[in-house]
């Protein structure tokens, strides 16, 4: 008899949700029932981009979100890389949670030296803040380029976090759309210390591999302190899955620069156009996205490792 592979909320039950709260279309749940992924990862393996959110009735949503998601709290989203196999997480701040990074801390401090985080510095964040978050696991803040989230920052808040930030080491990680990323190409250039592109800049698969926005990014990743998040194949594909179009892109990346790329699971899926997919089924297609074992060792352990300061694996 085959065994049903388990929800991550069978394992780790989610909080009812405060009335009035509905998810916003294109926030649909997570697959009913993810696979246990065939391919066993090496020991280490890090999801480079994963949130967790609420619950609501714990850490509220910012009043000025753009979008209300389903809780994925800290348990749920732990359960879920227990039964695939990642050892280690990179927990994104969402902009449904704005600039209260209450259950990024919670869930920081919960597990010390599993997780790393991700946060989003506004105008109001203090250094102070900023040097809690750094010492409760935060390595990296994100700068939001996709006008569905929120207005994308000015150079002048740019530069204000950065001013904020500065001594601590943390990479700056873009959420860009396609050709955004030529449009902000000499920006990337001038900011200090690593650059995280997020979802390999999701591009457009429609404009081929010589497209001005691949063409961008590879050229990014060329100049040596740009790095690749090999994510997202699902939200690039126009296939479904297996998303092959999207895993042939992500494995381009990865042969082009190696040393420099990450991946991550981008669960719970929010502001997706179909159903979510099924994370088993991402885990499993790592092993075409990388084939060489090599350089699926520097994809899920040692790159991650060290943009985000996780300590050695051996």
């Amino acid at each position: 008899m085959t065994e049903r592979a388990l929800h991550p909320t069978e394992l780790a039950p989610t909080p009812a949700r405060p009335a009035g709260s509905a998810p916003s279309p294109g926030c649909p749940p997570p697959h009913p029932s993810p696979r246990r992924p065939s391919l066993v990862l090496p020991p280490g393996s890090c999801d480079a981009h994963c949130h967790i959110l609420g619950p609501a009735t714990v850490f509220p949503y910012a009043p000025d979100r753009t979008f209300t998601p389903l809780d994925a709290p800290k348990d749920q989203v732990r359960a879920l890389h227990a039964q695939l196999g990642l050892d280690r997480a990179v927990i994104v701040q969402s902009s449904c949670h704005g600039g209260d990074h209450s259950g990024l801390l919670d869930a920081l401090g919960s597990e010390t030296g599993r997780l790393r985080g991700v946060a989003l510095i506004g105008a109001r964040t203090t250094r102070a803040e900023i040097e809690e978050l750094h010492r409760a696991g935060v390595r990296a803040f994100r700068l939001n380029f996709l006008p569905h989230l929120r207005t994308p920052p000015t150079r002048a808040e740019i530069d204000s976090v950065l001013e904020r930030v500065d001594g601590l080491g943390w990479a700056a990680q873009l959420h860009v759309h396609d050709e955004e990323i030529a449009v902000l190409e000499d920006l990337v250039k001038t900011l200090p210390g690593k650059v995280v592109i997020d979802h390999m800049g999701r591009v457009d698969l429609a404009a081929g591999p010589d497209g001005r926005a691949l063409r961008s990014l590879r050229a990014l990743l060329d100049g040596g302190r740009v790095w690749v998040k090999v994510s997202g194949v699902d939200r690039l594909s126009r296939q479904g899955p297996p998303f092959a179009d999207a895993v042939a892109l992500a494995a381009s990346l990865v042969a082009h620069a190696p040393e420099r790329v990450v991946w991550g699971t981008d669960y719970p899926h929010v502001n997706i156009a179909a159903d979510a997919p099924d994370d088993g089924l991402l885990v499993d297609l790592v092993e075409r996205i990388a084939p060489d074992p090599a350089h699926l060792r520097l994809l899920m352990v040692d790159n991650p490792a060290t943009l985000y300061d996780f300590p050695s694996t051996p």
